[in-house]
């Protein structure tokens, strides 16, 4: 089965209050095709940096456990317990013998470790279905990915793309603000 291209987004919440909108808005993308919500969390770590997970998504329960424990691994938490981690090594063990490499030492990100004791995160794994054709257009053209990356809207200001107070308002979303 093909897949496209999947992306990790760590989203933190100082004081979570959900509506419903966020779950909608994937729905959203998931209905039109969009985007495909692969695996979601949700971590809450107490003042002591204690961990409680919850999984999200609007997987089947077989497929949250078989596709779930596999990002349970990818971040080093099980999600459905020793056996959930397990699975998810031993497909990652899988993977790394036919020659695939997800990470080196030097590209390692520990996810867990930039969630801030006494607060909450949402881990979400997306396939981007959208980008699938521009992907295999690429390949057919004899190309690959070098690097890529978001860029700040407050860098977009600086080349005329967003006014300031555009910027504003999506970079309170991108980076957690400093208290003054």
């Amino acid at each position: 089965m093909a897949i496209g291209p999947v992306q990790l987004l760590v989203l933190g919440f100082e004081h979570p209050d959900f509506h419903g909108e966020i779950i909608a808005e994937l729905q959203r993308l998931h209905d039109s095709e969009t985007v495909r919500v692969i695996d979601a969390l949700a971590v809450h770590k107490d003042p002591a940096g204690e961990i409680e997970v919850q999984h999200l998504s609007n997987l089947s329960k077989d497929e949250a456990i078989e596709v779930g424990s596999i990002v349970g691994a990818l971040i080093g938490l099980g999600i459905e317990g020793e056996e959930g981690m397990v699975a998810g090594a031993e497909a990652g063990a899988e993977a790394a013998a036919d020659g695939v490499n997800a990470f080196s030492d030097d590209d390692a990100w520990d996810v867990l470790e930039d969630i801030p004791n006494d607060s909450a995160a949402a881990l979400i794994l997306l396939e981007h279905h959208w980008a699938v054709p521009l992907r295999d257009a690429i390949a057919r053209a004899g190309g690959f990915r070098l690097s890529d990356g978001f860029i700040s809207p407050v860098d977009l200001v600086a080349i005329g793309l967003l006014s300031s107070e555009e910027a504003k308002d999506h970079h309170a979303v991108e980076k957690k603000p400093t208290p003054a």
